[in-house]
């Protein structure tokens, strides 16, 4: 029994108990109900947030109002909502608009709009309509399908067009009875617009919902459009009444019906009852709609309808979506109406980006031509341009001949326009000004143009985002017989000195700047630059789809022609652009780059008049550039010189398809192979030697002396040379080692020819005019070549989206060209039936036919399904979120992702250079300006007692996350070299305010940890001076010591004790958990990677000077490795930009090779600028140059492999080591989480774990994909010394066992011959025991008894007995 203290105590717990019970049933059923809402976010204050959507109730036009503007205020960056007019009651028609930067208006993104409530008792539309904003609105930023259409789109939801009708209409009316279908003067709003076939009249004033909504069409421009109705379940397309208007059955087409009948079916194949056909409504249960679909009048007649007069009075498609069988529903039905529409109203949105889309511009200034006409033959419906010139005409994949037409300019029609499937092909026109003649040409690209839709296959065949190229021009105006304008010849014949080129090129780049662009690859010894114009539509951007060509000149300074010609092809192209129809072809369709000379050292010292001399041949270290390439044959030992390594480096920087190097000293076109192995003269062809002659061909054949094969009868030296028709196999002619068009061929996917253009290689500058007559057709025929072969994309069959470095190969021909960064591939071949097959790492190779046309390029695309890393390890079925994550990280990866995400983000610094104390204001003002997504720690302090301050950026910055990666950035090791310092403030200022402004910085950051240091050094800064470029005062820390050579992990490698800004920087690497580190320094302009110690080999060196190159080539100048630092002693070329650490500078202590041994993370140090301390005016420039390598950096961190490690029960494995290929080692964290970087390629995985068996995989790791996770499941470690538990178990047992039986059979033998055995030591043991009892007996007198009796054996003998006794 209890005392009363102690039941007062059990009383007690008793009603704790029973409190917390219910506090938790409290909790839980709070839980549930909140789980249970649609919309997962908290109420918020109704002053600036609307309340959670509960899709069970109608908002009146109060309600509507109210949420409407709501949601404008909390959504300002991508939503703005505004009234297009009244409605007779006065009500606003209200409008939101959703788009980034909702405020103006961009070129490049088309116009759709959704209208809602149109009869004002057809309700569901309207309710649907607001869920879709508040979808959009919500959804931007975190669903990438949702924030890429909404980047790219301006899109306007209106969901009320009749408020005045809704307000008479009444809930759970199905029919239409109660009223409320008609305006206030009861008139049918899709009755009443101007009509085709009927005049249409009314009273504006009665009207104004109408009257507005025409206006609003008229005014913007839509390209695609929706109308909201109910009464039934079934998209109908224009047109909605015919010329006889006939009640029903008469199928009224428009010129676009084929397109409509496509778009109508997008909504209704995406609809689960309207893709059936079968609505079943009450009253008309035999109505049924093949697909779900049908054309207007063919349905019933409706003279006056809102669709008929977009498409006839707009640029607007439109179709009517009927949504569901009773017009005014129930509430309780909206939750599932809009589960019903939801992705039929996106799918829908998605389609105002197919077909083709492009500006109209005026051909001298570039400027937009607005109201321009888009005609496609064959479809009797014109669009027109906007403001910006720009237009988006829809239609489906096919082949077409497109014009456009201005006022006052010559039209201008492009023929065989291929319209891929999925995004618009992009079409630009450039318009001249009409002369008094009225000529206008035609530019065909196809031999057989047509407007027939092209069947898509799954790996071939398809069609292109690119024309094909089969150039003529033809008259077709009907209003004159003029002759068609001759183009415009160069005006320039003279010799251009280096300052008289530089002086053309920039006259030329400034003149014609939309399209051209001027831009340098890097300096000839005598630090020249080398500069190259850019003639393009688009100048300084890839388009997919668009091959890209080049030329070079003047590689022997002494060989001048060359150098002139392409200067005056140059001023040819830019003249003639927009006038000429072949110019603007190769100009719109191709991106052509023409560097002038190669070598102007060389050029300076040449005397015009050389006719077969040597001065100026070589660069000014004396070497022939063109003995300066590496050789397949031949080793070459003369070192590489700065022209060589820019052009190299440019060759690989771009993916050009055709090049020509044009010489001087005869008169022939040679191509590949220049040298053999034997090193003599003869035939050395390469695999595609045909390919080589044809394109060697084209050019010789329009120089009818240089095709005649007798260039140089008149020099004496060369007085019998013969090329027949004017082309030679390089080797053949002469044995040239090291030379550029070999290299160009093996070593790119870029095929180069040699020309050599005249037997005077420095002629007189009178004679220049006619080497342009003789050579201008071939120039430009040459470029014509560039479209020939196969050409298409290598996608992902999955998510559609190129995959760049994809393999092309050519059955019979060894040598296979690679895909760029989008995924698109150009291959010549000579006419004629090839078996392609394209591959890709991680993929499964497609195998196709095609057939290759002459003077054209056939289109082959392929798609390509992925293969699983490892097929033996526990399957892994990513979520939706993971995929969408997958496609965000190869969108950045591939083509311009990164370039558009930084167009799409604003810096407002005044960057300037902060001292210690302004430095430590700015970070704390970052964390107290963001404090949800920012966290500030101190690390440490300096020996001056300055904070090393370390600003974490995420989400969530308080809350370990180990599955997230984490990337360091660090700056300021070197106090004297600060840039590094003001780019990381300025980086994560960026991040900051970005964040949930932009939808791929928040995703960033939201997936990320980003812990960025400042400066680990703010002693050396704060001695270190502005403009001091070369000046090691700063450098070390207050002690003298450079804390790039203080970091050991081992005490025994160390001499004095650890500087105190070390100590707390090891400290923050030793933390673990880090995937990447990027250190920024100055001096000069490259990567480096570990190791600084001379360590030979460097382990994972594949992976380091990956992540090397991946900053290096997101940079503007530094991937072209002209670090050009004269000031520090790096000058050169540097290949790819990137170098291992110990080449720079060789020493013991880096902080990137201890962050590399003892924090298992890979680091990479940065070199910003020459100029170790630059003057702040540059500090813009170099954030500029910057940025997108530091972007480029988040993206890099999530690729690699990812995974946990866990055993059979589910239990995460901490601490368990992962071994990558046999030496990097990385380790689980908590929650079993593992993070590890590695080259693109195919890669072992071991990992180890105490107590558990060692586990094996083999991953395939991407340059453009986020890391695929998988699992590691470990068994338990069942062995004994090294051999299976089970063997080891009953190996002992047996033992066991058999040592038992071996007992058990020694006792029992034992046993036996005891008991037969009577020798006198066992008797002498019985009476000794005997004598023991006597002993005890005696004591009571029975001795003699005991002796004479039990114990007297008659058979004994007296010996015996004697014997006996005497014991």
């Amino acid at each position: 029994m209890l005392n009363p203290k102690g039941q007062k105590v059990c009383s007690a717990v008793r009603k704790a108990g029973c409190f917390l019970a219910v506090l938790l049933v409290i909790v839980f059923v709070f839980s549930v109900s909140s789980v249970a809402l649609p919309v997962s976010e908290a109420p918020q204050s109704s002053s600036t947030t609307e309340e959670p959507e509960t899709y069970n109730t109608y908002y009146n036009y109060v309600e509507l109002t109210r949420r409407l503007q709501s949601l404008a205020r909390r959504y300002p960056h991508i939503a703005r909502l505004s009234s297009i007019g009244r409605s007779l009651e006065g009500r606003e028609l209200w409008v939101m608009r959703i788009t980034k930067e909702p405020l103006t208006d961009m070129p490049g993104k088309p116009k759709f709009k959704y209208v809602g409530n149109m009869h004002g008792d057809e309700t569901i539309s309207r309710q649907v309509l607001v869920y879709l904003i508040e979808y959009l609105l919500r959804s931007y930023g975190d669903n990438q399908r949702v924030t890429e259409l909404i980047n790219s789109t301006d899109i306007f939801i209106m969901p009320s067009l009749n408020p005045d009708g809704f307000e008479k209409s009444v809930e759970g009316d199905c029919g239409g009875q109660a009223g409320g279908r008609n305006n206030a003067k009861d008139l049918d709003l899709n009755r009443n617009f101007p009509d085709q076939f009927t005049q249409i009249h009314v009273d504006e004033a009665d009207i104004p919902e109408n009257t507005a909504m025409m206006k609003w069409i008229v005014d913007n421009k839509f390209v695609l459009s929706g109308n909201l109705h109910g009464g039934t379940v079934v998209a109908s397309y224009p047109f909605d009444d015919s010329a006889g208007h006939a009640p029903t059955g008469i199928y009224s087409s428009s010129p676009d019906d084929a397109l409509f009948r496509y778009l109508a079916l997008v909504y209704a194949k995406n609809h689960p009852i309207m893709k059936t056909g079968k609505p079943n409504c009450d009253g008309e249960l035999d109505e049924t709609f093949k697909d779900g679909i049908t054309n207007g009048a063919l349905w019933y007649d409706v003279p006056g309808g809102m669709q008929d007069y977009n498409y006839l009075k707009g640029n607007c498609l439109e179709i009517t979506m009927e949504l569901s069988c009773c017009k005014y529903p129930l509430a309780s039905v909206l939750a599932t109406e809009w589960e019903n529409n939801r992705e039929s109203l996106l799918a829908y949105m998605e389609q105002v980006h197919i077909g083709v889309r492009g500006f109209v511009r005026e051909a001298r200034t570039g400027a937009p031509l607005s109201d321009a006409v888009i005609l496609v033959a064959g479809i009797n419906h014109n669009i027109t341009t906007g403001h910006f010139g720009d237009y988006y005409r829809l239609l489906l994949p096919g082949t077409y001949n497109i014009t456009a037409v201005a006022s006052g300019y010559v039209p201008m029609t492009v023929t065989g326009v291929q319209v891929p499937e999925g995004k618009a092909r992009e079409l630009n026109f450039t318009l001249a000004p009409t002369s008094n003649e009225s000529v206008s040409h035609t530019t065909t690209l196809s031999t057989t143009p047509s407007t027939t839709p092209i069947t898509n296959s799954s790996n071939s065949h398809t069609s292109s985002s690119m024309p094909s190229d089969n150039t003529v021009v033809t008259d077709v105006s009907s209003t004159s017989s003029a002759p068609a304008p001759q183009p415009q010849q160069p005006q320039e014949f003279r010799h251009h000195h280096n300052s008289d080129m530089e002086l053309f090129l920039q006259r030329f780049s400034t003149k014609y700047p939309s399209i051209t662009r001027l831009y340098s690859i890097g300096k000839s010894v005598q630090g020249r630059l080398l500069w190259v114009m850019e003639i393009s539509d688009n100048p300084g951007n890839h388009e997919q789809g668009e091959p890209e060509f080049k030329y070079i000149a003047n590689m022997h300074g002494n060989e001048v022609v060359g150098r002139e010609l392409l200067l005056n092809l140059i001023e040819y192209l830019c003249r003639n652009y927009g006038s000429d129809p072949e110019v603007t072809q190769l100009v719109n369709n191709t991106r052509i780059h023409i560097m002038p000379s190669m070598n102007p050292d060389g050029y300076e010292i040449a005397q015009e008049g050389d006719v077969i001399g040597y001065q100026g041949r070589n660069n000014s270290n004396n070497y022939d550039l063109n003995r300066n390439f590496p050789d397949q044959f031949q080793t070459i030992t003369d070192p590489r010189q700065p022209e060589t390594i820019a052009v190299m480096n440019w060759a690989k920087s771009y993916p050009f398809v055709l090049s020509a190097n044009l010489h001087g000293g005869s008169l022939v076109v040679n191509y590949p192979y220049d040298d053999n192995p034997e090193g003599f003269s003869r035939y050395s062809g390469s695999p595609d030697d045909a390919t080589f002659k044809m394109v060697a061909l084209a050019y010789s054949r329009e120089n009818p002396l240089m095709y005649k094969g007798h260039p140089c009868k008149d020099v004496k030296e060369y007085p019998d040379e013969y090329f027949k028709d004017g082309i030679t196999n390089g080797a053949a002619w002469y044995n040239v080692p090291g030379g550029m068009q070999d290299w160009n061929y093996l070593n790119t996917n870029c095929f180069e020819v040699t020309i050599e253009l005249g037997c005077v290689k420095y002629p007189p500058a009178q004679e220049l005019p006619q080497y342009w007559e003789h050579n201008r057709r071939s120039l430009l025929q040459f470029i014509h070549q560039v479209h020939r072969g196969v050409k298409g994309m290598v996608t992902d069959s999955k998510d559609g989206t190129g995959i760049p470095n994809a393999t092309i190969t050519v059955g019979g021909i060894d040598h296979p060209i690679t895909t760029n960064r989008a995924g698109d591939y150009w291959r010549l071949l000579v006419p004629g039936t090839y078996h392609l097959t394209a591959s890709a790492q991680g993929y499964k190779s497609v195998v196709t036919y095609a057939t290759v046309p002459d003077g054209d390029a056939e289109i082959v695309d392929f798609k390509l399904t992925r293969i699983r890393s490892d097929t033996s390890s526990p399957a892994v079925h990513p979520d939706s979120s993971e995929e969408e994550f997958q496609s965000f990280i190869k969108q950045l990866s591939v083509g311009p992702g990164l370039d558009q995400l930084i167009q799409n983000t604003a810096t407002t610094s005044s960057f300037r250079y902060r001292g210690y104390k302004e430095m430590s204001e700015f970070l704390r003002s970052l964390n107290l300006n963001f404090p949800k997504i920012t966290s500030l720690r101190s690390l440490g302090q300096s020996v001056e007692f300055r904070t090393i301050w370390a600003l974490e950026i995420s989400n969530t910055p308080e809350v370990p996350e180990p599955s997230k990666p984490k990337i360091r950035f660090v700056a300021g090791i070197h106090g004297n070299a600060p840039v590094g310092t003001e780019l990381l403030l300025e980086f994560a200022a960026y991040l900051c305010i970005n964040y949930g402004k932009n939808a791929a910085i928040t995703r960033l950051i939201n997936e990320t940890r980003i812990v960025i240091l400042p400066s680990i050094n703010p002693d050396g800064r704060e001695l270190a001076k502005e403009r001091e470029c070369a000046s090691t005062v700063g450098m070390n820390n207050a002690n003298g010591k450079d804390l790039d050579t203080d970091f050991f992990g081992n005490a025994s490698q160390r001499s004095t004790e650890a500087q105190p800004e070390t100590r707390a920087v090891m400290e923050l690497i030793q933390e673990k958990g880090f995937t990447l580190s990027v250190a920024l320094d100055g001096g000069s302009v490259l990567v480096t990677y570990p190791y600084d110690k001379p360590v030979q080999p460097v382990e994972n060196e594949s992976t380091l000077r990956y992540l090397a190159n991946a900053y290096a080539n997101n940079h503007p100048t530094m991937h072209l490795g002209d670090a050009g630092c004269p000031s520090n002693g790096q000058v050169g070329n540097i290949p790819d930009g990137v170098l291992r650490a110990a080449e720079k500078h060789s020493h013991m202590g880096s902080m990137k090779d201890f962050s590399v041994e003892f924090g298992h993370c890979p680091e990479i140090t940065v070199y910003t600028s020459c100029c170790l301390f630059p003057p702040a005016d540059q500090l813009p420039t170099l954030w500029a140059e910057n940025r997108k390598s530091l972007l480029s950096m988040l993206v890099e961190v999530h690729k690699g492999v990812r995974g946990i490690a866990k055993d059979k029960s589910g239990k995460p494995v901490v601490g368990a080591m992962i071994v990558l290929n046999g030496g990097v080692r990385v380790f689980t964290s908590e929650g079993g989480y593992f993070h590890a970087l590695l080259a693109p390629g195919s890669h072992s995985i071991e990992a180890v774990a105490e107590g558990y068996q060692q586990q094996r995989q083999k991953v395939i790791v991407s340059s453009y994909e986020a890391a695929s996770s998988i699992v590691i499941e470990f068994d338990m470690d069942n062995r004994i010394f090294g051999l299976p538990r089970e063997l080891v178990v009953a190996s002992a047992a047996a033992a066991m066992t058999a040592l038992a039986i071996t007992a058990c059979i020694i006792w029992c033998v034992c046993s036996a011959k005891s008991n037969r055995q009577k020798d006198g030591f066992h008797r002498l043991r019985q009476h000794r025991d005997d004598y023991e009892d006597e002993i005890r007996l005696t004591s009571m007198g029975s001795k003699k008894s005991l002796l004479s009796h039990e114990f007297q054996d008659e058979s004994e003998s007296d010996e015996d007995t004697l014997y006996a006794n005497k014991l």
